[in-house]
């Protein structure tokens, strides 16, 4: 019965974050592995200073930091299973549920929404501002729009799909190592003079960690954006045709879905520390964005996790059933 149980743990885990979210009260294991990636980072450039050296030392965070988040949880949760098998059932549908960020995602988009419907547009900068590095000080509401619809397509990979794949293979252990990765990209996976050497190897691992994940999510996105009477055909088409122009070999794949659902034209000039850069379009221009297309985003991405979470029950109890005969 290790498939009911697996069930049991996955869609616990995915209703307690959505539920509770991340309480600021309980300590949170993406602040310990932040700790210890400044740690080693600050080690590693007090011992090498040559971008050669640093790039071959690049590759001791993601074995250090991953490894390390797989191997701790992993030993955590044994220990618990000496102890009770419940006592252990119950961490790791907690540490699973740090994973995830389905209710973060959801109160973060809703919040810019809300302010904009409010006419609160300054307050609605300052939201957007604290989910997104680009300068969010003067831009109107279309611009903040696009940021708020950008910002949450793009992490319903790395903040719900990507976790509760991880947490499907390998449990606690392979979520919490996937988590570590994506705290690790956010943190040196940079391509400018500082990280482009240390954090070559984080960022590429997340690239990889990302791959299979975000090409299901866009899928998931075009079946979600069919329930809800979107244009399911459009999105798809944007995806053949724009998410291979993203930068990045993944967050175009879940933008470009939500871009064709919605009838709308993502990416364009943004702003970092005053530096602006034009990122490709994802969609084709047809109206100007809304403050409802944050609010059909959000409905998108909950429906999208609540297809992946189905999609994971009906593989578990297959597999189960054909182990068990």
């Amino acid at each position: 019965m290790m498939e009911w149980a697996t069930i049991f743990i996955i869609c616990a885990a995915y209703l307690l974050d959505l539920i509770i979210g991340d309480p600021r009260w309980l300590p949170h294991p993406v602040i310990g592995m932040g700790n210890s990636i400044k740690r080693l980072e600050k080690r590693i450039r007090s011992h090498v200073i040559q971008p050669d050296q640093l790039k071959k030392a690049g590759i001791l965070l993601p074995v250090i930091i991953v490894g390390g988040s797989l191997l701790i949880t992993w030993a955590f949760l044994r220990g618990l299973y000496m102890i009770h098998p419940w006592l252990a059932t119950g961490a790791e549908v907690i540490l699973i549920a740090t994973t995830i960020a389905t209710k973060g995602l959801k109160d973060a988009g809703m919040e810019v929404y809300n302010h904009l419907n409010r006419g609160d547009l300054p307050a609605a900068r300052k939201a957007l501002g604290m989910i997104v590095g680009r300068d969010t000080a003067h831009l109107d509401e279309p611009e903040v729009v696009r940021g708020t619809v950008e910002t949450v397509a793009e992490n319903i990979v790395d903040a719900i799909v990507s976790p509760l794949f991880y947490a499907l293979i390998g449990g606690a252990p392979l979520a919490m190592a996937y988590r570590a990765v994506n705290t690790l990209d956010s943190m040196v996976g940079y391509k400018n003079e500082k990280y482009i050497n240390l954090g070559w190897a984080s960022a590429r691992l997340d690239d990889i960690a990302n791959f299979i994940p975000a090409r299901i999510t866009a899928l998931l996105l075009v079946v979600s954006s069919w329930i809800m009477r979107l244009d399911y055909k459009k999105s798809y088409r944007t995806i053949r045709h724009d998410a291979r122009l993203h930068p990045s070999p993944n967050s175009g794949f879940p933008e470009s879905a939500v871009a064709g659902a919605l009838g709308i034209r993502l990416g364009g000039e943004n702003a970092y520390n005053g530096v602006v850069s034009f990122r490709a379009y994802m969609g084709e221009y047809s109206r100007p964005m809304d403050k409802g297309d944050i609010q059909s985003t959000v409905r998108l991405m909950l429906a999208a996790s609540l297809l992946f979470l189905l999609l994971s029950i009906l593989t578990i109890w297959s597999i189960g059933g054909t182990l068990w005969g």
